[in-house]
């Protein structure tokens, strides 16, 4: 043995050197970790050659082995770390040659380049990828950042700290609209930075809180380490439960947990929305206590006001949170009441099939006694009554088609219980109600007789639905009906708008907030997946950067906003009306509301080529596909570089040593505690991509296979990534952070400014950790 190590043991060493080597050679990284993965094959190949590298492994042909085997252990579970006294036999680390070891390594880049990037399963999640990243750049360039940095200064520059909190807060900001961490920081670095030092803020709080903020981005949804994460946490968790299920004697893991092993990226997106504005509160907090403890290091400071009119504590109390509240709770209210709710008259044309018992119990010795250990006795004596109670109901019940008189039956009970107010109604309601409430929050001293008649127009449209609409009521009598309390509504909305306009908070923070409420709205209430809500993402960060530059150049954005209004016509046309005209009968209605969505349809698509057209005519649009086919390329590179570093490790056994390492730990909560020290420790070296894409396929069968929860793994793992962007030496957002700093900003100021922030990050982790149900709880209110 080579200076008394195992020879996977100096492969694995070999491996990291390699990639550490190829890293800082300044090749770029995707190119650089394929690269050492060949070197690195090669190396491991020649001392191999050379009866160089041998591995002790165990000798299976021994009686010692054999009789550890009749005990009851299972040989999977046998390795050198849990029995180290068992007789060892010495192989080479390629068994049948380095040159068998290649040819099988060449096929498998070639299965999993196809199933990974070109055609598997996950290409389309990975489009996401693209579309987010367009989004995020396009929405940089319409320097969306300088305003609401500038807006955000001015409402909390008078607090303590105020400066750096606002930096927090725009942080959020374009993690949800952007999520480009470089883009961000470097955005910050430029207009923020020279700012706070003027104001004589201390340059280690300055820099530490702009670097933490601009990585806020890779956890905040919609995050791109979130996406790809997710893409491989759903094949990995799947992949452990079913060897977790058939390990302990199960046909599946359905069988053994009782519900389908599956992770998809939206879910992640909803488990990761409270951690990150978790991790917000934090930077905040500590820039508030810090400037407390510090007041000379982290002045208030005034940068005006954010309104034209002055606004009293009672009138922002009222418009600004009163009335939104009670509209907000009030529909709440009334839902649970029953007078709010679906009004469908849709009846399903069969029966509803039987419930089946939550837990299968038609199971062996072996399985049944694991799902016992997992699930608890009592759930299991439950289920057992739940089987019992079916059988003697005759099994059960198969979904049955209804007769005529049965389903006539149901309509008119579904017509009877319909709520007398339709959510599509109650929410137009909320939304145009929270609209006259900001405008004559901001504008107090203004005729308030626009706004008046606009909620008039709202109560009225409640009154209608209530007397003159009833489920069975044709859509085109409802448009008819709805039309004049709508037009009142829109009149009262319209002039609640151009007040809204005048206030820079509103006018800077709304439209980004609109098109993140549009992308992240859509995944997390399970409307549409995440790849569909990038796209509308890209679209709209399109046409808003259109609209700001046509704006800049003084000309009028009108096309922009009939596009932008052509695209709510058509889905809210959609919602109301049965757009299928391939019917052998298609009322009329549907007729003229499928052309009118279509015209709409077409109308938004001029808007978006304008919107294109007038980004390339500004010289925008070509940087900003450029910039998005660089990252993308990027990403996709190092994933196909990083497979085969992965297969290199795979080859010499490596990828089975480390699992055995870390299986041969009883404890769970140890093994993973190992892991996220391993992710923590290689942050310093190595960007989250290539963690994601070589050390999670490695670790993640284990990680996965076991009782937690796949959300909160992933999400633990993806904040622990986040760190990587912070620590010395290779932090990316250090880098970023270094290249626009001002001179007398040094590297020491910006790695002791850091510093707390990491240590934040680890104090969230812990957090994570002690309480999940943080991670949790959001994907369990809302359905998927």
């Amino acid at each position: 043995m080579l200076f008394g190590l195992d020879g996977v043991e100096i492969g694995l060493i070999i491996v990291f050197f390699c990639l550490f080597g190829g890293i800082l050679s300044g090749f770029p990284v995707a190119f650089a970790i394929g690269g050492a993965g060949v070197i690195s094959f090669g190396i491991i190949a020649a001392l191999d050659s050379g009866g160089l590298l041998i591995h002790q492994a165990i000798d299976t042909s021994s009686q010692a082995y054999r009789d550890v085997v009749n005990s009851g252990v299972k040989p999977d579970v046998i390795s050198i770390f849990r029995y180290p006294d068992l007789p060892r036999m010495a192989e080479p680390v390629f068994p049948q040659g380095w040159e068998v070891a290649m040819d099988r390594n060449v096929s498998f880049i070639v299965n999993r380049i196809n199933e990974r990037v070109l055609a598997g399963a996950s290409i389309e999640t990975l489009l996401a990828v693209l579309m987010f990243v367009l989004m995020g750049i396009t929405l940089e360039r319409s320097k969306i950042a300088n305003d609401l940095l500038t807006t955000m200064a001015r409402v909390f520059g008078p607090l303590p700290g105020g400066l750096a909190v606002s930096i927090v807060v725009v942080g959020a900001f374009l993690a949800a609209s952007t999520g480009i961490v470089g883009a961000t920081v470097v955005t910050m670095g430029l207009l923020a930075l020279p700012t706070m030092l003027r104001n004589n803020y201390s340059p280690e709080l300055a820099t530490g809180v702009i670097a933490a903020s601009g990585t806020l981005g890779q956890i905040i949804p919609p995050s791109i380490v979130i996406v790809l994460l997710g893409t491989l946490a759903g094949d990995l968790y799947s992949t452990a439960q079913e060897s977790r299920a058939q390990d302990v004697g199960c046909s599946d893991a359905l069988t053994y947990l009782g519900e389908p092993a599956v992770v998809s990226v939206g879910t992640l997106f909803q488990a990761a929305l409270l951690p990150g504005i978790m991790l917000a509160l934090l930077y905040a907090l500590y820039a508030f206590g810090y400037a407390l403890l510090n007041p000379h290091k982290a002045p208030a400071v005034s940068m005006g006001a954010a309104n034209e009119e002055p606004i009293t504590r009672s009138e922002s109390l009222t418009w600004f949170l009163g009335v939104p509240v009670a509209l907000v709770v009030g529909t709440v209210l009334l839902g649970n009441l029953g007078l709010v709710g679906s009004q469908s008259v849709t009846v399903s044309s069969f029966s509803d099939a039987g419930q089946t018992a939550s837990l299968r119990t038609n199971v062996g010795a072996d399985c049944k006694a694991a799902m016992i250990d997992l699930h608890g006795q009592s759930a299991w004596d439950a289920a057992v009554a739940e089987q019992t109670a079916i059988d003697e109901a005759g099994g059960v019940a198969e979904a049955t088609r209804l007769t005529e008189d049965e389903l006539a039956t149901a309509l008119t009970d579904k017509i009877a219980n319909a709520a007398p107010i339709g959510t599509g109604i109650a929410t137009m309601i909320v939304l145009f109600g929270l609209t006259l409430a900001v405008g004559r929050g901001v504008a107090p001293s203004r005729d308030p007789k626009p706004l008046i008649l606009g909620a008039i127009g709202l109560l009225a449209l409640a009154l209608v639905d209530i007397v003159a609409i009833s489920p069975t009521t044709s859509p085109s009598a409802t448009v008819v009906l709805m039309l004049l309390p709508t037009l009142l509504a829109l009149y009262g909305c319209k002039e609640a708008a151009i007040r809204c306009a005048r206030n820079d908070l509103i006018r800077v923070v709304f439209p980004p907030l609109v098109l993140i409420v549009a992308v992240l709205g859509s995944i997390l209430g399970g409307i549409t997946n995440p790849t569909p809500a990038a796209a509308l993402g890209a679209g709209g960060a399109i046409m808003l950067a259109a609209y700001r530059r046509l704006k800049d150049e003084g000309q009028t954005g009108n096309i922009i906003i009939w596009a932008t209004l052509a695209v709510a016509l058509a889905i809210l046309t959609g919602v109301n009306f049965d757009l299928r005209i391939n019917q052998e009968e298609v009322p009329a209605e549907s007729y003229a509301a499928f052309f009118f969505a279509y015209g709409c349809y077409l109308f938004a698509l001029f808007g978006l080529l304008y919107g294109c057209w007038v980004l390339f005519k500004g010289g925008v649009l070509s940087p900003i596909v450029r910039e998005t086919a660089k990252v993308t390329s990027m990403v996709f590179t190092i994933l196909i570089g990083s497979q085969l570093l992965n297969l290199v490790v795979i080859s010499f056994g490596g990828e089975h040593y480390i699992q055995q390492f870390l299986k041969s730990f009883d404890n769970e909560l140890t093994v993973f505690l190992i892991v996220m020290i391993v992710l923590f420790i290689l942050g310093f070296v190595l960007d989250f991509l290539e963690i994601i894409y070589i050390v999670i396929p490695i670790v993640g069968p284990v990680i996965y296979g076991g009782s937690f929860d796949p959300k909160w793994v992933t999400i633990m793992v993806a904040v622990n990534l986040q760190t990587s962007f912070l620590t010395p030496p290779f932090g990316f957002a250090l880098f970023y952070l270094r290249g626009v700093a001002p001179r007398e900003v040094t590297t020491g100021h910006i790695y002791r400014g850091v510093l707390p922030f990491v240590l934040i990050q680890v104090l969230g982790l812990a957090i994570l950790w002690f309480f999940p149900a943080i991670v949790t709880i959001v994907p369990a209110l809302i359905p998927n």
